[in-house]
């Protein structure tokens, strides 16, 4: 018989871990630039009995029965995508961006080839090469950066690596650039070279979902993504393609790299597709970019330095050395969280530091628009974190500091009834 009681009567010590982070997550402002706060439909979808099913292959072609209601799901998440983003092909099995980006390699590359992306402690990400990671295990990444003048991707440069080392694939695409992608400049250098262009967009295909961002679909031969940062979805992956590509990418997810596929979460990015495709969206997406252009305006006015100069999408990199040579980024992210501002730490480009202490922080506003907040709150709320990082060793100002902060946050909670279905 199915246990019908809540997880408070189950559980109470991960009922109480639900009640804590609900908690925290109403009273921190969040600017952690890979998250957000995702709708009562989007996580009663993510709940939904569809975690009850396993369904290996794709509709019609399962290795297990009873399928017929996944099929209609899949093929919803798999349309919707597809008129979202203008794709002529979708895959929405990945269980995450990392599963998205190996599952594209696997279909394209062979142990061994080249392929050309960003460096990682200038704006790349883990799964673009780092050695750590299967990326660099099992392929050769060329690294391009940007120009050490104007900190934006230097595309003499990736032209020149590209036409070196000849890879097989060119990759663009980053977890902390604030800049537009030039995808007709990476098209023709992939072009000349008879290369693959494969466009990372999971931190900015939110963004492009709502127009404020350009889409890579119609120049690139894959892009992949997740549905969890902007564009306000559940946690995992996303794959779009031209057609000639589908069945290659399909057989690269399942049983390439993956087994079945999570149908909750499916269904849960179906919801969300559905959510993004709709005027507020548009509206949101927008409210994002300039959210994120007034926190630059503010620091940047208060003698902090943004890389780059600015931002024409969800986030910046701040340089932490521009208020004090010896404070890092790890140091500045906790102490913004004690006082109620959640960001994270992050190398910026030509950092002597490593990292994992960092000389930067990494502001992202999806979170904090969803929150309801808007530019007056944007520049406040940069305001108060150049404050609090200039009277860090102060006390006594930082408790006060404080205060403002959660009298903010407290104005804008992202649950302001507890978690929708939860304790």
């Amino acid at each position: 018989m199915i246990d019908s009681r809540s997880v408070e009567d189950v559980d109470a010590q991960v009922a109480d871990l639900i009640r804590a982070d609900t908690a925290r997550q109403n009273s921190h402002i969040h600017l952690i630039a890979s998250e957000n706060f995702v709708s009562r439909a989007v996580m009663q979808a993510s709940g939904s009995v569809f975690t009850n099913k396993y369904a290996e292959g794709y509709p019609g072609r399962r290795y297990y029965e009873g399928c017929g209601v996944v099929d209609q799901l899949e093929d919803l998440a798999r349309d919707r995508a597809k008129a979202l983003f203008g794709a002529e092909h979708a895959n929405v099995q990945p269980h995450s961006g990392a599963q998205a980006n190996l599952a594209a390699y696997f279909a394209f590359l062979e142990p061994g080839d080249r392929v050309l992306g960003m460096r990682l402690d200038q704006g790349g990400h883990l799964t673009h090469g780092s050695p750590v990671n299967a990326s660099g295990e099992l392929y050769e990444f060329i690294a391009y950066g940007v120009d050490q003048d104007s900190e934006l991707i230097d595309m003499d440069e990736v032209r020149r690596l590209a036409l070196e080392h000849r890879p097989k694939m060119v990759l663009a695409g980053y977890t902390a650039y604030s800049r537009v992608l030039d995808y007709e400049a990476f098209r023709s250098i992939a072009d000349e070279i008879d290369a693959l262009l494969m466009v990372d967009a999971a931190h900015f295909i939110g963004l492009v979902a709502g127009g404020a961002y350009p889409n890579p679909v119609p120049y690139a031969d894959l892009v992949t993504a997740t549905t969890h940062k902007a564009l306000r979805g559940p946690r995992g992956g996303l794959i779009l393609s031209r057609e000639e590509h589908a069945k290659a990418i399909d057989k690269a997810v399942f049983p390439g790299t993956q087994g079945g596929g999570i149908f909750s979460q499916v269904a849960a990015k179906a919801v969300c597709f559905l959510e993004a495709s709709t005027p507020e969206y548009r509206d949101y997406a927008g409210q994002i970019v300039e959210n994120a252009r007034a926190m630059a305006a503010r620091l940047m006015a208060e003698g902090v330095r943004v890389v780059g100069g600015g931002t024409d999408n969800h986030m910046f990199l701040v340089d932490m050395r521009s208020i004090d040579e010896e404070l890092t980024g790890k140091q500045a992210a906790k102490l913004l969280d004690a006082v109620g501002i959640t960001c994270n730490f992050n190398t910026v480009p030509f950092d002597p530091r490593k990292p994992f202490v960092g000389s930067g922080i990494r502001i992202g506003t999806p979170a904090m628009t969803t929150q309801g907040m808007k530019e007056p709150e944007a520049d406040e709320t940069a305001g108060l974190i150049a404050e609090a990082l200039r009277h860090r060793e102060d006390p006594s100002a930082l408790e006060g500091l404080e205060q403002r902060i959660r009298k903010l946050a407290d104005s804008f909670p992202a649950y302001p009834e507890g978690f929708p279905g939860h304790v």
